[in-house]
């Protein structure tokens, strides 16, 4: 994962996009890669279009919904 905040992804903020969940150490919202996904682009569109943004984090908020979801059913 991350290494400076191992279990950091998300960070809320009201000073930072009026306390939209976003990427860690980002401006970029959290919604933003669901909406990339959501229309069909890839992960890499994305990483390549928020550069801001690791691969680790994209990558940890993935299986982190994926666990999440998976312990629902």
């Amino acid at each position: 994962m991350i290494a400076d905040k191992p279990n950091k992804i998300i960070s809320r903020n009201k000073d930072i996009l009026g306390g939209t969940p976003v990427f860690h150490g980002t401006r970029v919202p959290i919604k933003t890669l669901w909406d990339y996904l959501k229309a069909g682009d890839s992960l890499e569109d994305f990483l390549e279009d928020f550069p801001s943004v690791k691969r680790e984090q994209a990558v940890a908020l993935i299986e982190r919904a994926q666990n999440r979801l998976t312990k629902i059913s």
